[in-house]
Order: C-alpha cells, then structure tokens, then sequence
C-alpha cells in the first residue's frame, strides 16, 4: 500500500499554494493519495473567519477531479480541540498497515515543540515537511536532536516503514497566504487566479471575508 499524505489546516480560505504543494508531495513521494483535513476547532489559531463547513466545502471544490486527493471530514466530527495527535491516533487505527505521512510547512514544523504530544507524532507517522525559499531546518535543540536522529532523504524509507522518519522536501515557492486574500477580499478585491474559479464563486456568494 502507497503512503497516506495527511495535509491538514484551517484553509481559510484554501488556495493555488496549498494544492500546489499537496500535487508535488502527491507525485515526487508517490503517495497513494493526500488527505486534506480541515481544522475544527483550531487549538493554536482560534476562532476561524469562515464557518467549518463552508470551509469543508471549499476544501471539496478546490480538490474536486483531481485523482489521488481526498477530503476527510473527521475533525469538523470530532467534538473539541482539533489535535493533530488526535487526527493520526484514529487515522493509525483506521490503516493499521499502512505508511503515514503527516505534511506540515516549515514554519508549523519550526513551532512543533508547541503541539499537543508533539514528541509522539513519529510514533504514529512520519512527517514530511514543505520546504521553501527563506526558511532554514533547525539543526540545535529539540527538533534539530529530532532530525539528526530521524532525518532521511530516501523516499523509499517512507515506504518501506509505516512512521518514525522526518523527510523534508522542497516545494515550489507560491507567495500566496490565506491572511493576505481575506485582507484582500475585505478591502473590497477580488481574489481571481488566487484560488480554483469554485472556491472564489463560494466566497463571493457567502461573503465570509467581506
């Protein structure tokens, strides 16, 4: 069985840089499918701007035709704080076999020390980390100790075993973020070639951001 990606966040809303980094760890680490899983309740972020289910519908619109992306739904059905220890917990008991991978960008996994049973997430999947322009791996404390012990550049590893390894992986750079187009939106723009036409056609009709 090809490894699970599990790529989760608020996507508030979702755009151009998250596909685009979900699509490249889709092929270059051959993972039998990504998992997009919309925060819940979002224990480090707060209250979102828009609702969860108007963002699990744009999740859906963003990823709709596209093979090997999934959209899974179990945070927004979990009551309380939306973990990721949590998330993995039940997506390990769900594929017992199977390699999972949790995607994460540079800069969530630069404040990992902060989750929720951090230290237990190479217990249950591996992590695979966005890489991009700008941002540097820690090689001191806590997570630089974590990778020297953990790292690989083998793809393969991530195959061949179903958690323990941390494997960062260059993206392409996309200077898109979700805070900068609800600022967008809110003064009145429009966020065109920003997102897929589904998703921006849900905001305008919605007006969540405005």
């Amino acid at each position: 069985m090809s490894p699970i990606g599990i790529f989760g966040g608020t996507f508030d809303p979702i755009h151009y840089g998250h596909l685009r980094t979900a699509f490249e760890m889709l092929q270059a680490l051959r993972f039998g499918e990504i998992r997009f899983v919309p925060s819940g309740d979002p224990p480090h972020r707060g209250e979102t701007f828009a609702k969860a289910e108007l963002r699990l519908e744009m999740v859906r619109a963003a990823t709709q035709g596209q093979s090997g992306f999934v959209v899974d739904d179990c945070e927004l059905r979990r009551n309380g704080p939306s973990y990721t220890i949590d998330t993995l917990s039940a997506m390990r008991e769900e594929h017992r076999s199977a390699s999972l991978g949790l995607i994460v960008g540079m800069d969530a996994f630069l404040g990992l020390t902060a989750w929720r049973q951090w230290d237990e997430i190479l217990d249950l999947a591996h992590i695979v980390v966005a890489h991009r322009p700008g941002w540097k791996a820690p090689d001191i404390g806590a997570l630089g100790e974590m990778i020297t012990a953990h790292g690989t550049h083998r793809v393969d590893d991530l195959h061949e075993n179903r958690h323990g390894y941390i494997h960062i992986h260059a993206v392409t750079q996309l200077e898109i973020a979700s805070t900068e187009i609800r600022d967008l939106i809110a003064a009145g723009r429009d966020p065109r070639f920003l997102m897929p036409d589904a998703v921006r056609d849900l905001i305008v009709e919605s007006g969540c951001y405005a």
